[in-house]
């Protein structure tokens, strides 16, 4: 079911079950935020996002609420820029930036916020952390949990058991993909990869023999997804030319004097061409 709703005093269409981050992001109403991805439930810990929500009917009473976690509804009266929310914004952006000083997303997200430097005292020894527990949440419903939040207080962190290698870590790298700050990083050399203290063989592909996925991964997916044992033996990019060169065969025999285009192979446009094209109703 749909209903409309005001953001910043323009009126919207939103949808039954969508969040006010959801309806602000699809039609282009910025809201920063640092803890939110599309691949987990929304858990609103950087608590950047926060808007402020009112409606007719509550008579002036505007509460500050996470848009990650608010759901849409009918007739909702959403300020994102207020000046109530900006305070919020900057005094957030003040603590993440004595938490990491040296990151560059939060130095950048202070600065668009009026905060160049940090009226706290920096912590000592600082890293890139800011707790959002994304990479928490990512290991825990889409792989193997390997890793957790430990520790309480200003000792909270992110954390593998025991303080070592993660015996259940499979090397997916989910965990350093959907990480905000960088924080969590891996190499690889020689057909292994590092992560979190573990060094993990990779699958070689067979036709280019590039490493590109970690055996312990491979197993996992074969075991959890249902895959044919052969779909890994290729690296994505071998089978991608593989599928082109089919689709290819496909085309000629279906179109016998078809000529592929080669890159560079046809001239530019002549000067307003486009433009005269794009001008044309």
């Amino acid at each position: 079911m749909s209903f409309t709703m005001t953001i910043n005093g323009r009126r919207v269409t939103a949808d039954e079950g969508e969040t006010v981050l959801a309806v602000c992001q699809r039609v282009g109403v910025a809201v920063p935020t640092l803890c939110h991805h599309e691949a987990v439930e929304p858990f609103g810990s950087c608590r950047l996002c926060m808007i402020e929500v009112t409606k007719t009917a509550w008579k002036g009473w505007k509460g500050l609420m996470t848009a990650c976690l608010y759901p849409a509804a009918p007739d909702l009266i959403i300020e994102t820029d207020s000046e109530r929310v900006r305070h919020v914004r900057r005094n957030v952006l003040d603590l993440l930036l004595a938490r990491c000083p040296e990151s560059e997303v939060i130095q950048e997200l202070a600065a668009a916020h009026g905060v160049s430097q940090s009226s706290f005292t920096p912590r000592d020894n600082p890293d890139l952390c800011i707790l959002c527990g994304l990479c928490v949440r990512v290991c825990e419903s889409a792989v193997t949990a390997a890793i957790a939040t430990v520790n309480r207080g200003h000792e909270r962190m992110i954390g593998t058991p025991w303080g070592g290698p993660p015996p259940d870590c499979i090397g997916c790298t989910a965990c350093a993909e959907v990480c905000p700050t960088g924080h969590i990083t891996f190499d690889e050399q020689d057909g292994r990869r590092r992560i979190w203290g573990r060094e993990l063989e990779m699958v070689r592909c067979q036709t280019c023999a590039t490493p590109f996925i970690t055996i312990a991964e491979r197993d996992f997916l074969l075991a959890n997804r249902h895959l044919d044992a052969t779909y890994f033996a290729e690296c994505p990019s071998c089978k991608r030319q593989k599928m082109a060169a089919k689709f290819a065969e496909v085309v000629h025999a279906t179109h016998p004097g078809f000529v592929p285009r080669q890159l560079g192979a046809v001239p530019p446009p002549a000067p307003g061409a486009i433009k005269q094209r794009r001008a044309t109703p």
